[in-house]
């Protein structure tokens, strides 16, 4: 039996951290096994927000190697760079002429990134044409998406909606693939992991700087005293043990019950979880080292996806053109 299509993609933002894995990454893993996997690279998204690319091959390579150390196979899924196929740009252009103005001025996420004061540029109204670009090159069935993810989604069904009605019936609707994506607060306590708040801890994170940003981490603000009753229920340290500590052994409950009846200073308990992060992470910075060393192979992956990625785009292609009667590509 055939397998199921899915596409999901990252912007290159460099070295992913434990928010990109619990997130996203960790989830696509396990979907690896059951579909069809596309999974890119999502360059040209990165230039939405982002004027100085001298940055960005070195974040492409960084978020490679943090893939494939995270567990995505090559030899399972095709991992494709979002540049290197040409279609996406053709097909962006395509479907931006049949989308209305109105549709992506409801985009929640275009709304939030004026608020914040971004640039109100074509690049950053037009983007969810380009990830439905992205998606219906592929034609694929189900999209992994969280819950923050669903509005695009949404858009990218009414697009494909529209074109089909136009042209024929040539893109399936794609359907969201929900996963409980895991989430975790940065070591502020306060907003999203993020490098741009410089609250994360790096996947490939050293042991050394794991424990120095553990032991900075918020706490329990009504904990003054040693020997004062925790809420671990409200302590963001806490909330890192619920989500590590039960793959290394580590007694919840008890850990509860001694922060709430005081018996546990809070410098122990991020010691502990800073050995917990240290060994949870080790396979991460083991594997990350191989690749490193291996750049040529990192290349050839690259490569394999590009070619793999390119048979299905120039075959979608094709059937665009066909459909709207202009020439193909290579006529």
């Amino acid at each position: 039996m055939k397998k199921e299509r899915i596409l999901s993609g990252m912007r290159p933002s460099g070295k992913l951290h434990l928010g990109n894995y619990l997130g996203a990454l960790s989830d696509w893993v396990k979907q690896q096994e059951k579909y069809e996997c596309f999974f890119m690279i999502a360059d040209w998204h990165a230039l939405t927000d982002r004027t100085d690319t001298r940055q960005i091959h070195q974040d492409t390579q960084d978020m490679l190697i943090d893939w494939l150390a995270a567990g995505l196979s090559p030899q399972e899924s095709t991992l494709f760079l979002q540049s290197q196929i040409p279609e996406h740009a053709e097909l962006h252009l395509i479907l931006s002429m049949i989308t209305p103005v109105s549709w992506l001025e409801r985009c929640p996420t275009y709304k939030e990134k004026l608020e914040i004061g971004q640039e109100n540029n074509y690049g950053l109204l037009g983007y969810p044409v380009l990830q439905t670009a992205d998606i219906l090159m592929y034609k694929a069935s189900k999209v992994p998406v969280g819950e923050d993810q669903l509005p695009h989604l949404e858009l990218s069904r009414e697009i494909a909606r529209r074109f089909n009605y136009l042209y024929g019936n040539i893109f399936p609707e794609p359907e969201p693939l929900r996963y409980d994506a895991v989430k975790v607060l940065g070591l502020d306590g306060k907003k999203k992991m993020s490098k741009s708040y410089s609250n994360e801890i790096a996947l490939s994170e050293e042991p050394r700087l794991i424990e120095k940003k553990v032991l900075g981490m918020f706490t329990d603000p009504r904990k003054i005293y040693l020997k004062d009753p925790g809420h671990p229920e409200e302590c963001n340290v806490y909330s890192y043990h619920r989500i590590f500590g039960p793959s290394w052994g580590k007694d919840l409950d008890g850990i509860f019950q001694d922060c709430r009846e005081g018996r546990l200073p809070c410098t122990r308990c991020k010691k502990d979880l800073a050995q917990v992060l240290i060994k949870a992470l080790a396979p991460f910075r083991e594997r990350r080292k191989e690749l490193e060393a291996n750049p040529s192979e990192l290349e050839k992956i690259l490569a394999e996806g590009k070619k793999a990625a390119s048979e299905v785009a120039r075959a979608t292609s094709d059937e665009v053109r066909k459909a709207m009667h202009i020439s193909s590509a290579q006529g």
